[in-house]
Formats: structure tokens, sequence, C-alpha cells
């Protein structure tokens, strides 16, 4: 980046927001920093000066924005039956259809009120889970799966004359952030799953997981794919992301292998495809 650009960060308070706020301040950027608990952006707004952070809980005040993290999101554990219809609609207004409300509003503002030409670049914070499938953490996962789908969809609609480079897809592994110690909370287990010969191994040793992964670091690596010129699209972060997206690449090129014959002679000969009804 230019040493001068606006980044509008989401769940800033803590986390990845807060260690991508504080690379960017210390490179000197101009973040507007989006939380629920803003005063918990209190030093970093005692220690820089009010026209490099805006600590606000909707719109910037900058004029223009470059880059858009969208990281807000939480987790709930329990197995798929403990978890009540109403904790995972809500999981997904703010892991999905939040998400989702930036998106579009940062696609508008890249496009409409920066100046012609300039664009923006949008951060997604997916999740390994947005790859594979987790133990524990079904609607988490499935939440990151959604905005998986529905970003790589939206970035193939985008006139390339708005010079929005709008994808990349940060899926990192377990890091040490506010998300583990304080909110991924446990649903009360239920009892097929008390005498499962399959108990959740997850739920067994969670109060003694510790991740290995440096927030602080990482958020570095952020801070970097927002600079560079062509981003990736899938860049995960973490040694178990690493492990978990090579296995499951292994498992589906394995698939495919075994399977593509599947494919050979399900479809109609040439010609004799038959003609859609109108309703």
């Amino acid at each position: 980046m230019s040493g001068a650009d606006r980044i509008l960060v989401t769940g800033a308070s803590s986390g990845f927001g807060r260690a991508l706020c504080d690379i960017v301040l210390k490179n000197g950027e101009t973040v507007v920093a989006i939380a629920r608990r803003t005063h918990l952006l209190d030093d970093l707004v005692d220690q820089y000066s009010a026209d490099r952070i805006l600590a606000v809980k909707t719109d910037d005040a900058f004029g223009r924005v470059d880059v858009v993290f969208n990281n807000a999101g939480y987790a709930d554990l329990g197995e798929v039956e403990s978890v009540q219809d109403t904790d995972a609609r809500a999981l997904f207004e703010t892991n999905f259809w939040g998400a989702v409300s930036v998106t579009r509003e940062a696609v508008r503002f890249f496009r409409e009120s920066n100046p012609p030409g300039d664009g923006g670049r949008l951060l997604q914070m997916t999740s390994m889970y947005g790859i594979v499938g987790a133990n524990c953490l079904a609607f988490y996962s499935a939440s990151k799966h959604a905005l998986e789908g529905f970003t790589k969809s939206i970035a193939q609609k985008l006139d390339p004359t708005w010079n929005i480079r709008v994808v990349t897809l940060l899926e990192p592994g377990f890091f040490q952030t506010e998300l583990i110690s304080h909110i991924m909370k446990w649903t009360p287990p239920h009892p097929a799953y008390l005498t499962s010969p399959l108990p959740s191994t997850m739920r067994a040793g969670w109060d003694a997981f510790v991740p290995a992964g440096d927030t602080a670091k990482v958020a570095d690596a952020f801070y970097e794919a927002a600079a560079i010129p062509d981003p990736p699209l899938h860049p995960p972060l973490g040694k178990d992301a690493i492990a978990n997206t090579k296995k499951m690449v292994t498992e589906l090129g394995d698939a495919l292998a075994r399977y593509e014959s599947w494919s050979d002679d399900v479809e109609y000969p040439s010609g004799q495809e038959p003609a859609c009804e109108s309703v």
C-alpha cells in the first residue's frame, strides 16, 4: 500500500481486527475502526492523531476508503442437535448477512464515492472452516462456506473498469484471539452424545486448547495481502489451515480421478436435447 491509504476494519476492537489496526497505523495508513465496543480502541485513539484513526460504529469521515477488511464474526460451539435454531440464525446474521451488507456497501463506495478508477480492495475474513468442515462448529463452518461462495460469485460480476480488486478470502486456522478465549461459547450437550461411542473430543479438550498461531504475525500477512498488486483468491494461513486445505485438495483430486467416468454418458446426444417447455 502507499502509506496514505484509508482502510476500514470491521470487528476492530479485538482479535484479527485489532491486530490489523495496529499494523495499519504503524505503517502510516489511516484506519476507520468499526466496533461494538469502541472503548477498547481508546489506547489507539490516544496514541495516534484524529486524522489517523476514527473509532465508530457506522460510516467513515475521511472522504474515501481504499481497503475494507470485513472481519466481524463469532462462533457457537456444540453438536448440531444441541444448537438452537435461533442461535444458528443469529450467527448467520452476523457472519454471513452482516458481511454481505458490508460487501455491498464497500463495492458501492469503491465505485461511486472514491475518485473514478481508484476502486479499492476488499479482504474477506473467512476461515479454514470455509474450506473444510469442523467438529462442533457446523454452523460457523456453514456461514463461512456461504461467505466464500457469495464472494467468489460477486467477484465475477464486477466491471474491470471499476478497478475493485475485490477478492482475497483470508482463510486462517486457529490463532490466539478473543474468539477462542471469550467469544466462542459451548451449548449444553445433547443427551445422545453423552453416551455415544464417538464422543465430541473437541468438547472434552477445549478448556486445555491453546492455539499456536500468533495473531500479530498473521496480521502482517493480512496487511501484505492488501498491498500486493495481484492478490491471491485463497491464502490459507497457519500450519493447521495448510494441512486441512491440502487434505481437502487431495480428497477432491482422488474423487475426480475415481469417478470422472460417471459423467461420460449423462448428457443428451448433440442435437437431441428436449425443448424446454414454457410455463
